[in-house]
């Protein structure tokens, strides 16, 4: 019979149930003897998930894709039979398991040398990213448990048959995918992973362990059931509800406390543990009392978090008493506020927990958008195991099928490398994210081995590699937010420095050329140029030629060090004009009022310099010049403070007073945009807009790129900063900025 799929993904006429039932079959039809690596047959591994999914209560999409991925993987030809048979969901998750299957093994046997604290700290964030990759990689978070679900049965075959696993599985476990169940809250999954990747990782250690716990796990569980009856007997009689529950400690958990605390196995009290979750905090002392009239307490075991909390902001109350066989337990006791902070809060107890000895000194809050959804994510499953088979059940589901677990996309370099790049990002992000002068030479990609072009967004999972020339720079073209190069804004910034230090380079270009005719026209063209560099103030030739070229520091200042080698730089000085000389009537101000006050002095002539064009309220300052009055700077001007260091008792204070409503001040902008046709004019109504006169413009436009410097008449600097808000919300604008 031809089947047909609606747009649910369903196959149509085939109820739900008959799901799984159909892909066992199919199953046993393609490839009953056929073998996984391992060893084990592909149907044998499919009956060992259902029966750990099962236990999920995992709906019949998922485990039926669970039955069928590993088919598909190892039988040619199954995969386009996927969807016609069993529908479009199905295959979807059939999909999404086997792109997981390609993240292989990252950390492989553990080394004999220890490695170096770079190593270490690099390998832990690989697997951090692993970690976080597994569950960004499946959108549906069902993929994640039917690959958990499948490693777990793998060790368990592994186990049953006495058979050792592929290099790394064990490490791979221990790292990944025990972590993750934590994460998620399926603890006997948890449990069980650390141990069976334990026992194949360090046997003699496992074995050594499992010879000190001198009772089998049925005798501490039936010894712990027993203490939860007795304290539940006397927690009614008082009158209190609580809820009592109690594991004994798996042997993975035994030997990481034992090396994070540096105990011996003898100074292990929660080898037995039981909880206790109460409603309020006046409850929690009162069970805290009875626990031990009950049991012989043990007191420097006892700890108080409700009255001092960890530093992740963990709260509880653990004590450590004598059980009736003379043995030593735990017993932790909490509100259900507290209970839900630990499991499900933004201060999750798992972030401790991974962190080794450094966690169990409460030395690590979790504080991650990502630990907020990893939280919401274990609470729809929390939701789910609650909830019996119906509308709530199936409602619950369809938020975890499509729960957003990650901003980010992690892919892969071509030695597996994983790299964690923003949402939207491309091959220029990836190339600048492995290193700045990789991302400078990119000029192509290949992802997943097929050539794309540089602006094509990057998807979970896909495998990188950049073509690069030998030699190069970045494309002006990268920084044109509507072309899409870039989403990263690590890499932005790095184009944008490459681009700064190019424009630093002409600049001081083309302050060399300035100061070459001045020498060669004052006849000194065998003058050392870092001396005369030191003699004009600057701690390089390089500094003086950009100041120069900037219109920072007059080449007067130059000649007059030229012809005076002997004398102190100091001409200039009676030369102020060529930094005082008035631009407008109305852009000076004279004395205060018009707007300048030299503090102490009444009446004295002050004018506006034209280096840094200073503008209400700058923070200003005066220089006493010869013949032209006081010179009115910036404070930060680089002429003020060359001057300054030659003549500070010329240095005299000023400030702005009354304001005139007709004063305006010249300022100079600068703007670096991509250049296109209309952008001088977009510009211009821009500063129409802002009612900014503008008396001069310069344009320059190379290799793409313009760069206008604008003169304009503001009344204060304000209006200037936001007149450059509007002018880099024009389309191209690089940046703009007042010289």
């Amino acid at each position: 019979m031809v089947t047909s799929t609606d747009l649910t993904g369903r196959v149509a006429g085939i109820p739900d149930a008959e799901l799984v039932e159909r892909a066992l079959a199919y199953v046993r039809e393609q490839g009953a003897e056929v073998a996984l690596p391992t060893g084990e047959t592909v149907l044998s591994h499919a009956q060992g998930m259902l029966r750990i999914l099962d236990g999920l209560r995992v709906d019949d999409a998922a485990r039926a894709a669970a039955c069928l991925f590993g088919l598909v993987a190892f039988v040619p030809g199954t995969e386009a039979e996927i969807a016609p048979r069993f529908g479009d969901e199905v295959a979807r998750l059939v999909d999404g398991v086997r792109q997981l299957l390609r993240i292989g093994a990252i950390a492989g046997s553990r080394p004999d040398a220890e490695p170096s604290k770079n190593e270490a700290q690099a390998r832990h964030e690989q697997v951090e990213a692993l970690r976080k990759m597994l569950l960004a990689f499946a959108q549906d978070i069902r993929v994640v448990l039917v690959r958990l679900a499948s490693r777990l049965q793998t060790l368990r075959w592994l186990a049953e048959t006495k058979q050792a696993p592929l290099p790394g599985v064990a490490r791979e476990t221990l790292d990944i995918y025990a972590p993750l169940a934590n994460r998620l809250g399926i603890w006997q999954m948890k449990w069980e992973l650390e141990d069976l990747a334990f026992r194949f990782e360090q046997p003699d250690t496992y074995k050594r362990i499992a010879r000190l716990l001198d009772e089998k796990r049925i005798e501490r569980e039936g010894y712990i059931s027993s203490a939860i009856e007795r304290l539940q007997s006397e927690l009614a009689t008082a009158g209190i509800r609580a809820e009592v529950s109690g594991r004994p400690k798996h042997i993975f958990s035994i030997w990481k406390k034992m090396r994070g605390k540096e105990l011996d196995f003898a100074d292990l009290y929660d080898v037995r543990a039981f909880r206790v979750i109460v409603d309020d905090i006046k409850d929690c002392y009162t069970v805290l009392g009875i626990v031990h009239h009950i049991w012989q307490p043990i007191p420097r075991e006892f700890d108080d978090y409700i009255s001092r909390p960890k530093a992740n902001g963990y709260k509880s109350l653990h004590t450590v008493v004598i059980g009736d066989d003379g043995r030593a337990f735990e017993v932790q006791i909490r509100t259900h506020e507290m209970h839900h902070f630990a499991e499900y809060g933004v201060a999750a107890h798992w972030r401790y927990k991974e962190a080794g000895s450094r966690g169990y000194a409460g030395q690590f809050s979790a504080s991650e958008r990502y630990d907020e959804k990893i939280a919401w994510l274990r609470q729809l499953l929390a939701w789910k195991d609650d909830a019996d088979h119906s509308v709530a059940h199936d409602e619950s589901w369809e938020q975890i099928k499509h729960a957003a677990i990650d901003d980010h996309i992690y892919v892969l370099t071509p030695q597996a490398r994983v790299v964690a790049l923003p949402q939207g990002a491309t091959a220029v992000d990836f190339a600048y994210y492995l290193h700045s002068d990789l991302g400078h030479r990119c000029r192509g990609a290949r992802v997943d081995g097929t050539m794309v072009p540089l602006n094509t967004p990057l998807k979970n999972g896909q495998t990188v590699e950049i073509i690069a020339v030998k030699q190069g720079g970045p494309s002006r073209d990268w920084l044109n937010a509507d072309l899409g190069y870039l989403a990263s804004n690590r890499a932005r910034a790095k184009v944008r420095a490459w681009f700064n230090a190019l424009d630093s380079q002409e600049t001081i270009a083309q302050g060399r050329v300035l100061i070459d005719k001045t020498l060669q026209r004052e006849g000194k063209t065998a003058v050392k140029l870092e001396e005369l560099a030191t003699r004009l103030g600057f701690k390089t030739p390089e500094d003086l030629f950009a100041a120069v070229a900037k219109d920072e520091f007059s080449l007067r200042h130059v000649e007059h060090a030229l012809r005076h080698p002997e004398g102190e730089v100091q001409a200039p000085l009676s030369e102020e004009d060529a930094v005082t000389k008035k631009s407008r009537a109305t852009s000076v101000a004279r004395g205060a009022k018009s707007g300048v006050l030299v503090v102490g002095v009444d009446s004295l002539m002050t004018q506006m310099s034209r280096c840094c064009k200073p503008a209400p309220p700058d923070d200003i300052v005066g220089f006493v010049t010869r013949g032209r009055g006081v010179s009115i700077h910036r404070r930060s001007c680089h002429t003020f403070q060359q001057l300054a260091g030659r003549a500070p008792e010329r240095v005299i204070q000023t400030e702005w007073g009354q304001k005139s409503h007709a004063a305006v001040y010249p300022v100079d902008i600068h703007v670096e945009a991509i250049d296109r046709q209309g952008l001088l004019r977009d510009i211009s109504e821009v500063l129409s807009r802002e009612k900014i006169n503008v008396t001069g413009v310069k344009t320059l436009s190379s290799k793409g790129v313009a760069r206008m410097q604008f003169t304009a008449e503001v009344s204060e600097a304000t209006q200037l900063q936001r007149a450059l808000q509007l002018i880099e919300d024009v389309q191209g604008v690089l940046q703009a900025k007042r010289k």
